[in-house]
């Protein structure tokens, strides 16, 4: 199949539009299908077209063609050549092309055995009349196929095995004129759900134009004695082109439902009325309960551009109409075929569809036309398309158009609401993928934004975080996964994930990145990222960072000054075998960092380098709004930092990650070591009854001294090492015992009979919050006091 197969639908069906008489309509299908979509072709017809009996024209079926592509040859002769090329246009090649012949052809190019039936008879009851009636393509994935051809073909065919044989109905506006059989050869791919539904929709222009040619001479005709003057058939095709791109063109449910009524209103109708099913499925997904149409869009010619024309009546229902099995309605959308309304069973339909008073509504003779919509899977709506009674009533060829107006704008349709459906993936991936707030740790405070590189491309590779790590510390991380999918999105997560885990384990900054490279290279070759760790401790007022080839971050000092780290680049996550050089640095307190994705300081307007210095300067500019002694709001400083970017500076995803460092107060901080000995639980409630007493805290001691001691004695039980302690005195008070054993302890409940398994049960009861981390080098366990 052609990449875009309504492209080529619509420039196959204006070749076969333009086909004068049933013989170059059937060359035209051929020309448009072989080689491109099949291999073979095998067309039958109507043995009686214009009998006036209807069962006799249904009795035989007639071989009326075969076109094949021929196999390569390493010199065809020129002989050869000379008759293949009369039977093909002017810009296909002999060698390539399709041979075309108006008459049974024995074997086919090789791609059937044995002679063709030139004449079929065809039982009413038979398998084949039965599977032509439906009008649908039939495939192997059909118990019926097999029956049918061997009623077409003969008992024994010799076909292609697997999903490559394809049975598609010819049916015109007054019932079945022939039957066309689609053939792949092994070597080639098989049909597949958007071949049948390119196949079939073609094949129904090919019977319209096998119908409406049929009683003009075999010989070809001057389009005036076809009843089709050269322009208005020309005006035709300039109008289902322009029509057809508009619709074609848009993206979402609304546009597209718009751009079918403007294109058709009142160029082609008077009015249109489109009724879609509700709920509409997705992609493969099957409706659940019977099919129920709601009218969705109403358009109709005003009525102060005729005010002396007679308008339609409105046939807007509130509610959805069910669809009956076995209902006129349902047999309509079932042939999938624009069909005239004044025929019995068509107005059955209309009036099911459009209510009871369809006698009102509907102008009566060939001014309405009801076209199913049929999407990639199934039937999606209908659409009808109404002419006032003092207007001429459509003609044959108007079914031709209405098939492609209904056939691209279903196919819209499908891909709107898949759009739809992935939009809202996206939305709710990205934003699992990205924390929703932010923590908040003593000594730092923290801002985000992340921007998507356009309305059109929601998920990225882009990514922030801030995770808090034992003794107050916390850990900034900024990442990019190259590419904008949501495989992109999905690795970016599996990266984020795997960092959380990892700073859960305290490594270092250099061990963590180390690590992602060994994550990533497990994910895949071709997946690679830039990510920056850093880990800022706001008792030392210390930081450190290591890099993987992202851009450096920016550190705003108190003063006003912004300057670019010197950090090392490294190469990015993925490369492997990297070695990821950390430098630790000053983190002044009231000093701002800014980590950022190199769609903040890269565009096709801008190089990266220059984009940083760009940023420099926009930091420093914000903080003078707020002067020397004052950092600027982190919320405000996010925002004038995004505020720099340009109409052409949005190619790529940002993710922006600020960082203010208060720092902790050496006052506020006490620490000791305590050798794992009988004697270090009383010390340690001694220290801590000092250091309270110190904060002005005395009435928290009781019970912080109680605490301490039970966390100590857990730790010197089984320690090998100085235990340590500390306490910090931020807007909590929080204590802190470190161990060299890496099991962590449980919360249980002692028996009666217990002497000891209380310890964690009075922190559970009496601190406000607890917890215990493992670390490279063993635990921490901790908990926190509300302070008075």
């Amino acid at each position: 199949m052609r990449p875009d197969p309504r492209r080529f639908l619509t420039h196959a069906v204006r070749r076969v539009a333009r086909a004068e008489h049933p013989a170059q309509v059937l060359q035209e299908l051929c020309g448009t299908t072989v080689p491109s979509v099949a291999d073979a072709l095998v067309v039958y017809l109507d043995a009686a077209p214009d009998s006036a009996d209807p069962a006799a024209s249904r009795a035989r079926l007639r071989l009326s063609g075969t076109g094949y592509r021929p196999r390569r040859t390493a010199a065809p002769r020129p002989a050869r050549a000379a008759a293949v090329a009369q039977y093909l246009p002017a810009d296909v090649s002999p060698d390539a092309g399709e041979v075309w012949q108006p008459g049974p052809r024995e074997g086919l190019g090789g791609a059937m055995g044995g002679a063709l039936r030139v004449t079929v008879p065809m039982a009413e009851s038979g398998v084949l009349a039965k599977v032509l009636q439906t009008g649908e393509p039939l495939g192997r994935d059909s118990n019926d196929l097999d029956p049918a051809l061997r009623e077409l073909l003969g008992p024994n065919p010799r076909l292609p095995r697997g999903d490559r044989v394809l049975l598609v109905p010819l049916v015109g506006p007054r019932g079945v004129v022939g039957a066309a059989l689609f053939l792949r050869r092994p070597d080639r791919d098989v049909f597949r759900a958007e071949d049948k539904q390119v196949l079939g929709e073609l094949s129904a222009h090919a019977a319209l134009g096998v119908t409406g040619t049929s009683s003009a001479p075999r010989t070809a005709p001057s389009r005036a004695a076809a009843g089709t003057p050269p322009r208005q058939e020309g005006d035709r095709l300039r109008f289902v082109g322009a029509a057809t791109r508009r619709i074609s063109r848009a993206m979402e449910l609304d546009e597209i439902l718009t751009g079918l009524c403007r294109a058709v209103v009142p160029t082609f109708a008077d009015a249109v009325l489109v009724h879609l099913r509700e709920p509409l499925p997705v992609g493969d997904e099957r409706p659940a309960g019977p099919m129920a149409l709601r009218l969705v869009r109403d358009e109709r010619l005003p009525a102060e551009e005729d005010p002396d024309a007679v308008l339609f009546a409105d046939p807007r229902a509130a509610d959805p109409r069910q669809v009956r099995n076995g209902g006129a309605l349902a047999e309509v959308l079932r042939g999938v075929r624009p069909v005239f309304t004044d025929a019995p069973a068509a107005r059955a339909a209309l009036s099911e569809l459009l209510g009871d008073d369809v006698e009102s509504t509907v102008p009566e003779g060939e001014r309405a036309i009801l076209a199913p919509l049929r999407g990639r899977r199934r039937v999606i709506g209908a659409a009808v398309f109404l002419r006032r009674p003092e207007r001429v009533p459509f003609e044959a060829n108007d079914l031709l158009v209405a098939a492609q107006l209904a056939t691209h704008s279903a196919l819209g349709i499908d891909k709107a609401v898949l759009y739809g459906r992935e939009a809202y993936i996206a939305d709710e991936l990205q934003r699992t993928m990205l924390p929703e707030t932010l923590p908040s740790p003593a000594g730092v405070r923290l801002a985000a934004r992340y921007l998507p590189a356009a309305e059109s491309a929601r998920v990225g590779g882009d990514w922030y975080d801030a995770i808090p790590l034992p003794g107050n510390r916390v850990a900034l991380v900024v990442g990019d996964v190259m590419g904008h999918s949501m495989t992109s999105a999905a690795i970016m997560g599996q990266l984020r994930t795997t960092a959380q885990t990892l700073a859960g384990l305290d490594l270092p900054p250099q061990e963590v990145l180390h690590h992602l490279d060994e994550q990533a290279q497990r994910l895949g070759s071709e997946h690679m990222a830039t990510c920056l760790y850093a880990v800022y401790d706001p008792v030392s007022h210390r930081i450190t960072i290591a890099n993987a080839g992202h851009p450096p971050p920016v550190l705003l000092h108190l003063g006003g000054r912004a300057e670019v780290l010197r950090v090392p680049p490294n190469a990015p996550i993925g490369v492997g075998g990297v070695d990821f050089e950390p430098v630790e640095l000053d983190a002044p307190s009231n000093a701002s960092l800014l980590l950022y994705t190199d769609g903040l300081v890269e565009s096709r307007l801008r190089d990266v380098w220059t984009g940083i210095e760009q940023l420099r300067a926009r930091v420093e500019v914000t903080a003078l709004l707020t002067g020397p002694d004052e950092p600027p709001p982190l919320e405000a400083l996010c925002e004038e930092v995004l505020d720099m970017l340009g109409p052409g500076d949005r190619d790529d995803d940002i993710a922006l990650l600020a960082a203010r460092f208060d720092g902790i107060a050496p006052d506020d901080v006490a620490y000791w070591f305590l050798e794992p000995e009988d004697t270090a639980p009383g010390r340690a409630r001694r220290l801590t009854r000092r250091a309270l007493s110190r904060w002005g805290l005395e009435e928290l001691s009781d019970s912080v001294e109680l605490l301490v001691s039970e966390v100590v004695t857990n730790a010197v039980r089984h320690a090998s090492r100085p235990v340590t302690l500390r306490l910090l005195r931020t807007d909590v008070l929080r204590c802190e015992v470190g161990d060299d054993v890496p099991q962590l302890p449980r919360l249980r409940h002692a028996r009666a009979t217990d002497e000891g398994g209380r310890g964690l049960y009075l922190v559970n009861r009496l601190a406000r919050r607890w917890g215990a981390t493992r670390l490279s080098t063993g635990k921490v366990v901790w908990f926190e006091i509300a302070r008075p």
